[in-house]
């Protein structure tokens, strides 16, 4: 980054519910000292005093949905000398992916009484579909001290530092026992990258630590065993047409649940 003006950041949003836009907004002092290391020249979830690129940096949410969204990302990357993606929206096309898997024109003559005026996509893609993405920062939504992590990594020249360990891990960390294990309930840990409430000491696994089953908000973690975990699942009784729920949630088109979904599917 030049040294001699403050470096550019533009936050931009897709299809998506702000919620990694807020995660930014929620880091409240650290933004403080963003704002003072940055000159924050697009941010509409915060601003609508705007400045014109190139930017230095831009930070994505949300995912492809329209044609209008397909050319505007285009614009986006011509103006951004980095793009980073926030978000499970615009790292794996988000819960909105779901129409991935049936005909999107059903759901439109069912929810609007005009579909024809609807202009739409067939699916939700992420923004790596469309354009070269430097950094993907998963997440539903995105844990803000990784994203600032990331923005603070990028502004230094280095690489961001954001493990890739399971939830499982954060489980053993904290001293959770098993969900699965002990009580059979099904639960997305040991394939999803941890993330979740990272921050104290006491944080992490949010969803194991109250009796509940992981739910994959972080999006497979590096080298996920989907095979296994199904196996797992389907010698303790659950039907296929569940397994394939359980991989279709707010991460359901990143490839490698895509893929495990698709491969139980009738």
């Amino acid at each position: 980054m030049a040294r001699n003006k403050k470096p550019k950041l533009a936050v931009w949003k897709f299809a998506s519910c702000d919620g990694c836009q807020l995660s930014l907004l929620d880091c409240e002092d650290e933004l403080l000292t963003l704002a003072g290391a940055v000159d924050i020249a697009y941010f509409l979830e915060a601003t609508r005093a705007t400045v014109k690129g190139p930017y230095d940096l831009s930070l994505v949410e949300g995912s492809i949905t329209t044609p209008h969204d397909a050319e505007r990302i285009q614009q986006i990357r011509r103006t951004s000398k980095l793009l980073v993606t926030i978000g499970a929206c615009a790292t794996a096309g988000g819960i909105q992916s779901l129409r991935n898997f049936k005909d999107v024109r059903e759901f439109t003559a069912i929810v609007y009484a005009q579909p024809k005026y609807i202009e739409t996509l067939n699916k939700s893609t992420p923004i790596s579909d469309h354009v070269l993405v430097d950094f993907e920062l998963q997440g539903c939504p995105v844990n803000k001290y990784q994203l600032m992590e990331v923005v603070n990594a990028i502004l230094h020249e280095r690489k961001p530092n954001t493990p890739r360990h399971s939830v499982c891990t954060e489980c053993k960390r904290r001293g959770i026992v098993c969900v699965m294990v002990a009580e059979g309930t099904p639960c997305l840990g040991p394939i999803t990258q941890m993330g979740c409430g990272v921050g104290g000491e006491y944080s992490g696994a949010i969803c194991p630590a109250y009796d509940r089953g992981c739910y994959g908000c972080f999006g497979p973690k590096e080298t996920p065993n989907t095979r296994s975990l199904s196996r797992w699942w389907t010698e303790h009784g659950m039907s296929e047409q569940e397994l394939v729920r359980k991989f279709r949630g707010f991460n359901a088109f990143a490839e490698a649940f895509r893929k495990e979904s698709e491969a139980h599917e009738k």
